[in-house]
């Protein structure tokens, strides 16, 4: 399967727009499962972007830039990763295995656009000091650009010349080193849950987890089932929640009364 010049272009745009839209508090920026799905829709193909870019949303949970330190752009990843999936009819674990190494790639570009970002900062400073409002506001979006630019480039670049470049792995890259991508495609999701559990009080939930695993693993669950099941569980648990704060503020309460009917707050 091939890509068409409007869906290159469309792309392009969509690397460009999602990574200004970093810029910014929106939930849908840096979110892999998002691109991946829209990804799919372009290519027409939405299972599998949506199969890449969920893969890789487990990658990146609990990561975050703070500090405006670089990380892994598996955004960019979800997208090249769902479109060589797609085009070189491999599956998930093909695209899997191209995307993880273009979301490392894309951290030496995150380096230089905020160089560039620097660049545009001190002419926004230097503006500011002449009460230059225009050259504020030019430089403020030429720094948007130059961000922006750092992904659409390398996107539209790697779109041009993927077919080519899907074709030339497919038929000279050796049989162990496709394995091995298949492999690392598939751990890569127990790497994501296991990152996640991490960062969450498991000890403190480790019933629920276990029902998850018995309806996934031995009841053969599909997802949404689980997923159904969980928002069910969290329900349960956060009412028991309230009830157990009700009953706190009403033992407080009480013995409040108590010691004031006793006499022991009074003056």
């Amino acid at each position: 399967m091939g890509i068409q010049v409007w869906q290159i272009m469309v792309l392009t745009f969509l690397a460009f727009f999602f990574i200004c839209e970093g810029l910014s508090t929106s939930i849908f920026a840096n979110q892999p499962v998002i691109i991946g799905t829209i990804t799919g829709i372009v290519m027409g193909d939405i299972g599998t972007g949506l199969a890449v870019g969920a893969t890789l949303q487990l990658m990146i949970l609990g990561v975050g830039t703070y500090g405006g330190a670089s990380i892994p752009d598996y955004v960019t990843g979800a997208m090249i990763g769902t479109v060589f999936a797609i085009t070189s009819g491999k599956g998930m674990e093909f695209g899997m295995g191209l995307a993880v190494p273009v979301g490392l790639l894309m951290v030496q570009l995150d380096v230089l656009a905020r160089f560039s970002n620097v660049f545009f900062s001190k002419r926004v400073e230097a503006a500011i000091e002449r009460m230059d409002f225009k050259g504020m506001a030019r430089n403020t979006w030429l720094g948007a650009f130059s961000w922006g630019l750092s992904r659409a480039i390398p996107v539209f670049l790697m779109l041009i010349f993927g077919q080519n470049l899907v074709n030339a792995i497919t038929e000279y890259m050796p049989e162990w080193l496709m394995s091995g991508l298949s492999v690392a495609g598939g751990l890569l999701p127990a790497v994501g849950i296991a990152i996640l559990l991490r960062y969450l009080p498991v000890k403190n939930y480790i019933a629920y987890l276990l029902i998850g695993f018995i309806a996934a693993a031995y009841l053969k669950v599909p997802m949404v089932g689980v997923a159904i099941m969980g928002v069910a569980l969290a329900i349960i648990a956060f009412k028991q929640e309230v009830a157990k704060n009700q009953n706190v503020v009403v033992v407080n309460q009480g013995a409040v009364q108590e010691g004031l009917l006793d006499g022991e707050y009074e003056d």
